[in-house]
């Protein structure tokens, strides 16, 4: 039994860790990196074609957007996730895949008129839609035996619709282990979703501690503090632009806006209109909307129950062609307009900010985590001027955020579920955090629990039926090779991926009829000559 660390190792994005039990290879998460990253990601210990497993604990990017780019290494194994988790990704990893050919294709033409080489997306359109054929949904709470190795069970962690922390049982020469992989711990009293759900033993557990130092304030009042911006924005004749998470966020937000219009708390404005322009976060809404029966908390099962859409509401405009989102910035009526993504790296929103940043009467409010290095994070340090599409804009509009507003819980709710154990894990494995947050957070686990705690780096090796480490690693600081270059070695390693998982089959056709066997030489051999130059 051997887990190795790979993704959110001493970072906040791209999780994902290996498991390997008796001759089942598994991954837990495989998120793409977001913002700044201090270290290097050591890749799985095996060629992506040998992965048979990938569990999911939610559909945000940083824990799924690489699903596309092992397919296109030649993973064929099973996606394993919950009914909602499944149905977000669906649209998620398209419009992922569909961001990266764009933004491919968006810099390729500077490149070629610049004379400078040509660089292909991380992954492409068919790489979504052939992974996502792989995804099976599961429901909460259910027992699910995936081979003699695995069986899983997925519990409600309340961070986003289908979110799950992971209960894994692990067999293997008659050693059994049970591990415990939280995901994304949820806040609590969040809007639409349920409080995080506790897990009563494990032998281990994998755990976040993105916010492992801080504590949110208590008993903030979220629909007054936004109604209190949109009034005087709206007073002023400007508009609110609100960078968020097309899902997630974005129904919260919705929420909040219903309860807004519903007890008129904005006054003089009584039919301003509140903009969602993102596909993605149209397509969300309606999964959230069809999960609620499994997914959504008492409070908003009741209004469900009494006929009242809980994200819906008069002056609600959903935007979803490029046409209607250009419109928008042609309307001169102050209005809001929620758009992704929702720190402010791609998608809509870009758009938005540059025509609204350099207007004093409008309003940009952030109401979610903006990672270093995204324009996002830019504007909620207070940077004078961003540039967007190529051009300076210099910030005028007010700069507001909704303070702990945030899907994460904070230091006291990440240790609550860590000692919601009522037999103590044996080791927790902290990650998903910044660096010295990871190591802070594990010595507070520690000396709370008792238990020993601490925070791998990538690449470090754990053996689950001995109770030791295999290997312990240091940080590997990213190299300083260019984003194109670094890319283009990518497209190389797709074609190692694809000679590995070729010698793969190669092995597994041992013993086949000879003439099948034949074919298969000769139509390898065509494959060479045709490349061998």
């Amino acid at each position: 039994m051997r887990l190795v660390f790979s993704g959110a190792a001493h970072e906040v994005t791209g999780s994902c860790h290996y498991l390997e039990v008796g001759n089942t290879k598994a991954l837990v998460d495989c998120g793409m990196e977001q913002g700044v990253n201090l270290y290097e990601n050591v890749e799985p210990p095996v060629p992506y074609s040998e992965i048979q497993i990938v569990l999911v604990t939610h559909s945000h990017i940083d824990h799924v957007g690489m699903l596309p780019y092992i397919y296109a290494r030649g993973f064929r194994g099973r996606v394993i996730a919950t009914a909602a988790t499944c149905d977000l990704c669906n649209i998620m990893l398209k419009d992922s895949a569909h961001i990266q050919e764009t933004e491919a294709e968006w810099k390729n033409r500077k490149a070629r008129r610049a004379g400078r080489p040509e660089v292909p997306p991380l992954y492409e359109m068919n790489d979504a839609l052939g992974v996502l054929e792989h995804f099976e949904a599961f429901s909460y709470g259910e027992l699910v035996q995936l081979n003699e190795n695995l069986t899983v069970r997925f519990t409600d962690i309340g961070h986003l619709l289908g979110s799950a922390s992971i209960e894994v049982w692990m067999r293997e020469d008659g050693v059994e282990k049970k591990i415990v992989f939280s995901g994304d711990i949820g806040n609590k009293n969040k809007p639409l979703i349920r409080d995080p759900s506790f897990t009563r033993e494990a032998d281990y557990v994998v755990m976040e501690s993105t916010y492992g130092d801080r504590l949110h304030e208590k008993g903030l009042d979220h629909v007054s503090e936004l109604a209190a911006i949109v009034q005087e924005t709206l007073d002023k004749g400007g508009n609110v632009v609100i960078p968020a998470f097309a899902v997630g966020r974005t129904q919260e937000l919705l929420y909040y806006f219903r309860h807004i219009k519903c007890e008129r708390l904005i006054r003089g404005h009584d039919h301003f209109e509140v903009y969602v322009d993102s596909p993605l976060a149209v397509e969300a809404t309606h999964v959230f909307k069809q999960n609620q029966i499994e997914c959504y908390d008492d409070e908003t099962r009741e209004l469900v129950n009494q006929g009242i859409n809980p994200i819906a509401f008069p002056g609600l405009k959903l935007s979803v062609t490029s046409d209607e989102s250009i419109n928008i910035n042609f309307d001169t009526k102050p209005k809001v307009i929620i758009s992704a993504s929702g720190m402010c790296d791609a998608g809509r929103i870009r758009h938005h900010l540059k025509h609204n940043l350099w207007r004093k009467e409008c309003t940009v409010i952030f109401a979610g985590y903006q990672a270093v290095g995204t324009i996002g994070r830019s504007l909620t340090d207070g940077a004078k001027s961003v540039k967007l599409f190529g051009e300076t804009i210099d910030v005028e509009a007010r700069i507001a955020q909704l303070h702990d507003i945030s899907g994460h819980a904070d230091r006291d709710g990440l240790l609550e579920w860590a000692m919601g154990f009522e037999k103590k894990p044996r080791q927790y494995f902290i990650v998903h955090g910044s660096d010295s947050v990871c190591d802070r957070f594990a010595q507070l686990v520690q000396d709370e629990t008792g238990v020993p705690a601490k925070a791998p780096y990538s690449g470090a090796e754990y053996d689950l039926a001995a109770g030791a480490w295999i290997k312990e690693t240091e940080g590997i600081a990213i190299p300083s090779k260019s984003a194109a270059a670094r890319r283009a070695d990518g497209v190389f390693a797709r074609l190692i991926a694809a000679g590995e998982r070729l010698m793969a089959v190669i092995l597994r056709n041992e013993g086949g009829a000879n003439k099948d066997l034949a074919r298969f030489a000769d139509q390898i051999n065509a494959l060479s000559d045709k490349w061998d130059r």
